[in-house]
């Protein structure tokens, strides 16, 4: 199902003042950690001619960008996934994948994909090998996410963001980066309606959204 997204940069003073409020008011998501958040790492592909970055900076109505990510540096659960992005909608299409065949990925060995049962695992190996995707860029940040049923409500606070081209180190806990930023981005996600308390509780009308992307971000360090 298509999903409507909004982001919003905030500075760490709002990030901390939003954070209690939606602790208050809302279920942390199940992922997170005693502190109140987790750690995501991905990795994000582009060809030669960053067509994923182009598209994006642009602001191309109907675009794609695959990825690979997992979270507190566990690679017992990694998922390959596919965002879409058409007339302001999101959609976004998963399979797990083995660190294992995440390496091959990552050292350029894919033919194995081509006789996948996956469907996503060969559209990836359809389009590294057609329009020359590769991975490009590692990007990492602690994410606060909130959850609220109606609507199917999610809200997320993003901070600590870095950013690296070293894509032979996704694997690795230190990865060491080229990029940081301090800013915290605050994304809201919703089906087909937004509820009211979940507006009021963001304030979504003090703020201009942002077509804020960490990849783009990250890919100009």
């Amino acid at each position: 199902m298509f999903r409507h997204e909004c982001k919003y940069m905030i500075n760490r003073g709002d990030a901390l003042v939003l954070s209690r409020k939606l602790s208050v008011l809302f279920k942390r998501d199940e992922h997170c950690g005693p502190l109140g958040d987790y750690t995501i790492k991905s990795l994000y592909f582009d060809n030669y001619n960053n067509k994923a970055l182009k598209e994006k900076l642009y602001g191309v109505d109907k675009r794609e960008k695959f990825r690979i990510r997992y979270y507190n540096d566990d690679l017992s659960f990694i998922r390959l996934e596919k965002k879409s992005k058409i007339k302001g909608l999101c959609l976004k299409q998963s399979t797990e994948i083995s660190s294992d065949k995440c390496e091959m990925i990552i050292g350029g060995e894919i033919d194995w994909m081509r006789e996948s049962e996956d469907d996503l695992i060969r559209e990836l190996y359809s389009k590294m090998y057609f329009q020359q995707l590769r991975p490009v860029s590692i990007v990492i940040y602690d994410r606060e996410a909130f959850v609220y049923e109606p609507g199917n409500c999610r809200v997320t606070l993003d901070k600590n963001l870095k950013g690296s081209a070293n894509v032979y180190n996704f694997l690795k806990e230190d990865t060491g980066f080229d990029y940081a930023d301090e800013n915290t981005i605050l994304e809201v996600k919703w089906d087909e309606f937004l509820p009211q308390i979940v507006r009021h509780a963001v304030q979504t009308n003090c703020r201009s959204i942002s077509s804020f992307s960490k990849y783009a971000a990250t890919r100009f360090a």
